[in-house]
């Protein structure tokens, strides 16, 4: 008997072991199966979320942001206590106990399941195992799956701190309304840092990994309170909260953005704009889309906030004027079904659905409204967003439309779609509704810092929401006049100067498209001319001549050396302007001649740092030589040092800066831009007067602007450049001088002054007065020619009839001893050359 008990129990002892060394076996063998080929644990260590890329104004406002994923990376120290606790309670409250799984916790899992009969079957993955899961595989529900997820925790667990762990998973976990980690999620549901939130807004946050979808704050309020309430005993049971907490944050409502109960974040942020959105464009080149949108770049842009709404309003205003002159309607093109209209519910809800602009704000709000009922003096409206009141009632007098072709009847039916401001008087008071729409006409501006080149305002358009093309960066259009400077700075930097004469004469130029006879924009000839009153009356026949003179290969390669073009057509029409640009690269070669001829790069960005705070990019490359010293001299100031290409001589600056001073002073845009300080600048006008521009500068600041069609066509008779762009840039201008002020421009040392005659050419006298002297620069040693014509080797009539600008035959001057002294008429046409200087 005793022999068969010791049998027995031997035997069960060795089926036992044998049993353990099998299982051992097994299980080993699984181990090394899954475990061979799964993904290294090591890339962990240089995990790099997707993360929200921002852009700052100069004061560190946010401005913009783009994102793939809205995440925002926040390191496991700054990440507050209670909220790891609420995760920690309500997804692994054993976290810092285990070794990358629970054994116990998945053993109760699947006693649940088995007691339910399958219907509560509930996951008993660790947080570390999550991360296992979202980070290196696949989201399927298997047991293999699941094998190498336990595989990757035990080994993450004995190479990673929990801390970083947990930090991983608190950035990437998906919580729903697009938020990808904690912070964003805080910002997302509460419009709050992270350590501002309650316990009760925490263990709503850690409630919502399970199944985000099925709990709203609002449309699944009694789910979402719930789960917060079993989070938050959790937390209680854990020890993280007291009674009195748990007892209080369990009785509060469940307060959030989406409720109303919080402002959104996303109400602070300014409208996507066309600078915003040029800088992506821009960037996205540079670093690569997906660093972009994912990289977390922290992006400090050069925009100026108050100018740029000085700008979008300046070139808004010029266009809804042109808009209106028109005098037609066109509208939104959107309507609402007639059998809504009759419900204020049915229409509201249709009117928050049409896709109409509403980012704009010149002269008030726009806002969508739809036409509710047609009358002979008044239009019954619906305005998105506003109830109507006996102090503001929701119509339109028939006085508003004015400046409209025809009545109510002739262009407004009930369901129309519209756009409508407040017409305020002096005061401000509330007069009436005013109905406006987007105009056809487009236009772009822009505005820099001449030194910088950082650009301090852009507007692509009316709209963004309307159109998101930036005819500032993007639209290739002809520059037409103000594309004469660098016609004579090229011809300056030959050995012309202000004075030089040019015969403005008619010209036949044999073209393979057939003969080519430019003309004047005045239809008239001057003859004899200075240079200085070609540019300052922008004269097509002069311009041509100096082309041929110099050479329009000359012309060309000043051109593109500007960053006009990249391989400008050798014809000379190009001359007048005649190939395409963008308004991007004419402010920017305008600001060489206002800094005294020193390249400048244009940038809307000065910095951009990467998600570690880490400098990847900066604009400005200066030097400051004497930053670091502590100490410094009395009256002395630490020196920057420029290092910029320069690519034009600084007195060729100066003497064409004070030629386009003339434009402004007496020339095509004296009657529409007046300001304190020095100004120089050049209108442009195309053939048929389809794009017209404007670009000027003061000493510090370059402007520029540029109107017409998408598709082109004439804007009409009388349309020019300084009638239509001039008041924009004045209007701007003026804003941006009171803010930023201005000066004379700088004066090389090396200028040599000598009094010309502005009409006729003729050296003057010193302290020779008068309207008709001025003092031109000359290069030092430089003894001007005088009575020489250049005719660019067109031949002419001799008996050509011109028209005289100035009437009289004989001016009278003062001279330096203070006598008077007579001038003699208007250069004739004497000897011409047809060659060049050399």
């Amino acid at each position: 008997m005793l022999r068969f008990i010791s049998s027995f129990f031997g035997g069960l002892f060795t089926l036992l072991t044998l049993g353990l060394v099998m299982g051992a076996l097994v299980v080993g063998g699984v181990l090394y199966m899954y475990g061979r080929d799964l993904p290294s644990y090591e890339t962990l260590s240089q995990y790099t979320p997707k993360t929200i890329s921002r852009i700052y104004s100069g004061e560190g406002r946010i401005i913009d942001e783009f994102a793939v994923e809205r995440r925002l990376f926040t390191p496991a120290e700054e990440i507050p206590d209670i909220v790891k606790q609420a995760f920690i309670s309500a997804e692994d409250k054993n976290f810092y106990e285990h070794s990358g799984y629970d054994a116990m916790g998945m053993v109760s899992a699947f006693v649940d399941a088995v007691e339910s009969r399958g219907e509560n079957v509930r996951g008993a993955s660790t947080i570390t195992q999550q991360v296992m899961k979202n980070f290196l595989l696949d989201g399927s529900r298997s047991i293999e799956r699941k094998i190498k997820e336990i595989i990757l925790a035990v080994r993450i667990e004995g190479a990673m701190p929990k801390e970083r762990i947990l930090e991983l998973y608190l950035n990437e976990i998906f919580l729903g309304q697009n938020s990808f980690g904690v912070t964003a999620a805080a910002l997302t549901y509460f419009n709050k840092p992270l350590t501002e939130l309650t316990p009760g807004e925490a263990a709503y946050l850690a409630s919502l990994p399970k199944s985000p979808s099925n709990r709203h704050p609002v449309r699944d309020r009694d789910a979402a309170i719930f789960w917060r309430n079993n989070t938050l005993r959790e937390m209680f049971e854990n020890g993280y909260i007291d009674q009195a907490t748990y007892d209080a944050e369990r009785e509060a409502p469940l307060l959030s953005v989406q409720g109303g109960d919080y402002d959104d974040f996303r109400d602070s942020l300014p409208e996507r704009d066309y600078f915003t959105d040029e800088i992506r464009r821009q960037l996205s080149q540079n670093f690569g889309e997906e660093e972009f949108f994912s990289g977390g770049l922290s992006i400090r842009a050069t925009i100026d906030p108050e100018l740029q709404v000085t700008a979008a309003h300046s070139l808004q205003r010029a266009l809804e004027d042109y808009d209106r002159e028109s005098g037609e309607w066109r509208g939104t093109g959107e309507t609402i079904a007639e059998d809504a209209l009759g419900d204020e519910t049915l229409w509201r809800a249709a009117l928050a659905n049409v896709n109409v602009p509403r980012d704009v704000d010149y002269g008030g709000q726009w806002y969508p409204a739809v036409i509710l009922d047609v009358a002979e003096n008044t239009l019954t409206i619906g305005i998105e967003g506003i109830e109507a009141t006996e102090a503001e009632p929701s119509t339109v007098p028939r006085a508003d439309i004015r400046w409209l072709i025809g009545d109510f009847f002739d262009n407004f039916t009930a369901g129309d779609v519209v756009h409508v401001r407040r017409a305020v008087d002096g005061d401000g008071n509330f007069q009436n509704w005013s109905l406006r729409q987007v105009p056809e006409v487009q236009g772009g501006f822009m505005a820099m810092d001449v030194n910088t080149g950082r650009v301090i305002a852009m507007q692509g358009g009316f709209s963004y929401q309307h159109s998101v093309f930036n005819r500032a960066t993007q639209a290739q259009r002809q520059p037409g006049s103000s594309f004469k400077p660098f016609v004579y700075a090229a011809a300056l930097d030959s050995g012309y100067s202000p004075a030089t004469i040019i015969v403005d004469a008619p010209i036949t130029i044999n073209t393979p498209q057939g003969t080519w006879r430019p003309r004047n924009s005045s239809n008239q000839f001057y003859g004899p001319t200075p240079m200085r009153t070609g540019i300052e009356r922008s004269r097509n026949l002069m311009t041509i001549r100096l082309a041929q003179e110099i050479g329009i290969d000359t012309v060309g390669r000043y051109a593109e050396r500007f960053g006009v073009y990249e391989d400008m057509n050798r014809v000379l029409a190009a001359s007048l302007g005649s190939d395409e640009t963008t308004l991007f690269k004419m402010v920017a070669a305008y600001a060489m001649f206002a800094n005294g001829g020193e390249r400048v790069e244009p940038t809307l960005v000065d910095r951009v740092q990467d998600r570690y705070g880490n400098t990847v990019y900066r604009h400005d490359q200066r030097t400051c030589v004497d930053c670091n010293n502590a100490v410094l001299a009395e009256g002395e100031g630490p020196r920057i040092v420029t290092n910029r290409d320069r690519v034009m001589n600084e007195i060729t600056a100066y003497q064409l800066t004070s030629m386009m001073r003339g434009v402004v002073q007496r020339g095509t845009a004296s009657g529409t831009v007046n300001l304190p300080v020095p100004i120089a600048g050049k209108t442009g006008t195309t053939n048929e007067a389809k794009d017209v521009w404007f670009i000027g500068f003061s000493s510090n600041i370059v402007a520029g602007c540029y109107i017409g069609y998408d598709t082109p066509r004439t804007l009409g008779r009388g349309a020019s450049g300084g009638g239509i762009c001039g008041p924009v840039f004045n209007r701007f201008m003026g804003e941006a001088i009171e803010k930023l002020g201005s000066g004379p421009f700088d004066v090389p040392a090396d200028c040599q002054f000598i009094n010309i005659d502005r009409f006729s050419g003729a050296r003057l006298p010193v302290g020779a007065a008068g309207e008709n002297v001025i003092g031109e620069c000359f290069r030092p040693g430089e003894e001007p020619l005088f009575g020489i014509m250049f005719d660019g080797g067109f031949a002419m009539a001799a008996d050509l009839p011109l028209f005289d600008e100035v009437p009289r035959t004989q001016r009278q001057v003062t001279t330096s001893t203070g006598e008077t002294a007579t001038v003699g008429d208007k250069a004739t046409f004497g000897t011409l050359s047809t060659g060049g200087l050399y």
